[in-house]
């Protein structure tokens, strides 16, 4: 990194991932709320101003009732109830348009001021493809539902939450690399590996949180540890039969066993990284692991509360924020040992 003051940088980049954050939360409102296929007219600059006048609204409503949601779900719906579920989507498009704005203005006064080295520039333009091949994915996600059936793809759905939170993370180990050059420690055995593979659950976890959400999975068996008074559905069988391998991802008993019991085993394998490295880890390690073991433990509560309580929206969209801060925390207990090859790790 260039020897100049990074300060700013690092605000501008913090701003920028709680934006994004801010942007996931918004998603999952408007997601919960069924507010996503309501703007079906996307304008990359224009309809910054949503519609004004009654006749706007008018016009707006009767472009809605030409697409499936409305023709299938919706007919008995009245224009400020389309108003109500128009804004929440009109917020979240908002909300893109801002954090462009956001990232772009403060890059251009920083490139001017010279305070990229050449590496830096390249990682932060990179920052800018993945939040356009963000904004790629929310239309192509979108557009899933416009066609033939009133809902979006929830591979489409998985994919645009991903990358958002491909974006966090990519920000927070950005910011890490400016504030903390990697020291040089003494290796744990194991425990870079085992940090690794725990980032390899967790993103598995959070692609199948992102189908029960898309396929509306959470709305069924509202009990745990069992679905139905059963340890292992029957349904799941059924399931296997009919869709073969494609039930790993289309069915929504499958779907959502594997989410419950992949956040059970995270759970566990935090714990027992906890109970093994107690002793080995130094202070600063330790506290990291420590807020890992914090944030899983609260994201496990929220993921059964969400459950049982049938998919409130207040908890399941803190559930989903709390899932990006879950990554972002292995994110950093993974950058310490981010040198460490894997085969010494």
């Amino acid at each position: 990194m260039s020897g100049r003051n990074q300060r700013p940088i690092i605000i501008w980049l913090l701003t920028g991932a709680v934006l994004v954050a801010t942007m996931v939360m918004v998603g999952g409102i408007t997601r919960l709320t069924h507010s996503g296929l309501s703007m079906v007219d996307w304008h990359l600059i224009m309809g910054v101003v949503p519609p004004m006048s009654g006749q706007e609204w008018s016009d707006a409503f009767e472009k809605y009732k030409q697409f499936p949601e409305y023709q299938q779900l919706n007919t008995h719906y009245t224009l400020s109830e389309f108003k109500s579920i128009f804004y929440w989507e009109y917020i979240h498009r908002l909300l893109g348009r801002l954090i462009g704005m956001a990232f772009v203005i403060p890059f251009l006064v920083f490139l001017i001021q010279k305070r990229f080295d050449r590496r830096l520039l390249f990682r932060t333009l990179l920052l800018f493809a993945l939040g356009a091949f963000q904004g790629f994915l929310g239309w192509f996600m979108v557009k899933s539902g416009l066609v033939d059936r009133p809902s979006v793809s929830h591979f489409r759905l998985a994919a645009h939450l991903l990358t958002a939170f491909l974006i966090c993370i990519y920000i927070a180990w950005l910011v890490l690399d400016i504030k903390k050059p990697c020291p040089a420690k003494l290796v744990p055995p194991n425990y870079p590996k085992a940090v690794r593979i725990l980032l390899v659950l967790v993103v598995v976890q959070i692609i199948y949180g992102a189908f029960v959400a898309g396929l509306k999975a959470g709305f069924f068996y509202p009990t745990f540890p069992m679905m139905q008074s059963q340890w292992f559905p029957e349904q799941i069988k059924v399931d296997f039969q009919r869709l073969g391998a494609y039930a790993f991802v289309n069915s929504i008993t499958t779907v959502q066993f594997i989410h419950r019991w992949l956040g059970t085993i995270i759970f566990f394998f935090v714990v027992a990284m906890k109970l093994g490295y107690r002793r080995s880890l130094v202070a600063s390690d330790q506290r990291n692991l420590n807020l890992l073991l914090s944030v899983v433990t609260l994201q496990v509560i929220l993921g059964i509360g969400t459950l049982v309580m049938h998919v409130p929206i207040g908890m399941a969209v803190v559930h989903q924020v709390m899932a990006l801060i879950l990554l972002i925390v292995v994110i950093i207990n993974l950058h310490p040992w981010r040198q460490v090859p894997w085969r010494q790790s």
